[in-house]
């Protein structure tokens, strides 16, 4: 499954180039992840008071298109889960044309806020608090 966020490149976000700062890109990314839990039904708040919380391991990102103020695009989220304590999201953000402007891997888990350590199962962790975690893919 598939997830997608709208966002219009705001000029704030522009580099001297003119184009979307590469960082942004990662806030970009970050943001359509949130809203994907948020749709899951897993506020920040209750992931906290749950002791847990989801964390980043790696990201990885393939710039192919420049993104100018006032583009608008999707941010796709597609969840990977696995055995053992990561998983994988893979991320595009697509112009409305279509054109795939960046590719974003993330390997992730869920860390144990009291243990610092991660959850053996990230995927049962977060299906625990989400009312609906078939949006998540579980």
């Amino acid at each position: 499954m598939v997830f997608s966020v709208p966002v219009t490149v705001r000029g704030y976000e522009l580099d001297t180039q003119g184009h979307l700062n590469q960082a942004v890109y990662l806030q970009y990314s970050e943001h359509a992840r949130w809203e994907l839990l948020r749709a899951a039904g897993i506020q920040q708040n209750e992931l906290v008071a749950s002791g847990i919380g989801p964390v980043v391991l790696e990201v990885n990102i393939k710039y192919f298109r420049e993104l100018r103020g006032g583009d608008e695009v999707d941010v796709t989220c597609e969840p990977g889960w696995s055995q053992g304590k990561v998983f994988q999201f893979k991320q595009q953000i697509i112009k409305k044309d279509g054109t795939v402007c960046a590719e974003i891997v993330l390997v992730g888990g869920v860390l144990d806020l009291k243990a610092r350590k991660l959850v053996p199962d990230p995927a049962a962790a977060l299906a625990a608090v989400a009312t609906d975690p078939a949006a998540l893919g579980l």
